[in-house]
């Protein structure tokens, strides 16, 4: 009865890719459907009205001002430590490596790189768009305030919107714009939502951003993820693009690697034991062809367990003795002892 080869985890991890489709019939592509656009006009009439009540000094900047002066980082300290690594989860390189690696994984199991040309463009939106509106209106952050009660607006800052906030938005609401289904969509949003409030909470916690800021970054990633489908046929475009390239590369190189020809004769090295023959000497015999064609065996080394020397190497074709050939090993019959002047058979008693 056979049995199945021991095969380690690598090879089961391998075996179970083996399976996999190439790419799914149905992939997700979300539509800027009527609800979206609403979405997106709703969110960038919050957008612009928070950089109108933060330029016109309203509430909003009188609140930022209250919550510098309330200090939270001094009135629960015993959760700075945690939330010095928890803000980690809004900076723009440990996030875009981790969210890149996953995305990665999934576009080497499906065969397309949708995801990883989404995530490319939803980065590339989020650096020009915040990080325009952060030159342009160059406000200055709560530790670097002249003025108390003022917007710190155009003083060379670069602090609104958060960028933590909407960097936070970005990539990890992109798992949710490209999971699979409804149920992963809803999951995937919900922890998103989560880690981005938290990283714009914590921002303020510590400092660093005034809560105005905090609220531009979210509307500003948010932005950037419902405008996306927009984005869809470049992204199509640019996947088309770099699969044809790959194909063309792959083509010439595949030109420059030798084919061999059906019927070719394939080399062989020759050794000392396959040297022509000197002039005069006669051709060997197909026997002996055989035998110097054949490579001797190598020395077999003994095992551990065993108590003899080593073994001498094994002789090959052409150092054996010539042996008879099959038919003169026929044993004599016994019919023939008599004929050929062996000793006759003895008779039976009682025959």
């Amino acid at each position: 009865m056979g049995t199945e080869p021991n095969l380690t985890r690598l090879d089961r991890l391998f075996a179970r890719l083996d399976r996999e489709q190439q790419r799914p019939e149905q992939l997700h592509v979300p539509r800027m459907s009527r609800h979206r656009i609403v979405l997106f006009g709703a969110t960038l009439a919050f957008y612009a009205t928070i950089v109108v009540a933060v330029i016109t000094t309203s509430w909003l900047v009188r609140l930022d001002w209250q919550l510098m002066f309330f200090r939270p980082y001094q009135q629960w300290p015993e959760i700075h430590p945690f939330l010095d690594y928890y803000v980690v989860l809004g900076q723009r390189g440990p996030t875009a490596v981790m969210v890149a690696a996953w995305l990665g994984w999934r576009s080497w199991r499906q065969h397309t790189l949708r995801p990883l040309l989404a995530l490319g463009a939803s980065l590339l939106l989020l650096n020009v768009t915040v990080g325009a509106a952060k030159i342009g209106m160059g406000r200055l952050g709560p530790h670097y305030a002249t003025v108390i009660g003022a917007n710190e607006m155009w003083q060379g800052g670069d602090i609104f919107p958060s960028g933590h906030t909407a960097n936070a938005v970005v990539t990890w609401g992109i798992l949710a714009y490209l999971a699979a289904t409804p149920r992963a969509r809803r999951h995937l949003s919900a922890l998103s939502a989560v880690v981005s409030l938290g990283v714009g909470l914590t921002t303020v916690y510590l400092g660093t951003h005034w809560l105005s800021d905090v609220l531009l970054g979210w509307a500003a990633g948010l932005l950037i993820l419902l405008a996306l489908p927009w984005f869809e046929p470049a992204i199509n475009w640019a996947e088309a693009r770099i699969l044809s390239a790959r194909d063309l590369l792959w083509a010439r190189w595949g030109d420059r690697l030798p084919i061999p020809r059906p019927g070719a004769a394939v080399p062989v090295a020759t050794t000392s034991a396959q040297a022509p023959p000197a002039a005069g000497a006669s051709s060997p015999a197909p026997a002996e062809r055989l035998a110097v064609a054949e490579p001797s065996v190598q020395q077999v080394r003994p095992g551990p367990g065993r108590t003899h020397g080593a073994q001498r190497p094994h002789a090959g074709r052409a150092e054996r003795p010539p042996q008879p050939s099959p038919a003169g090993r026929r044993p004599p019959h016994t019919g023939d002892r008599g004929q050929r002047g062996g000793p006759s058979p003895r008779p039976v008693a009682g025959g």
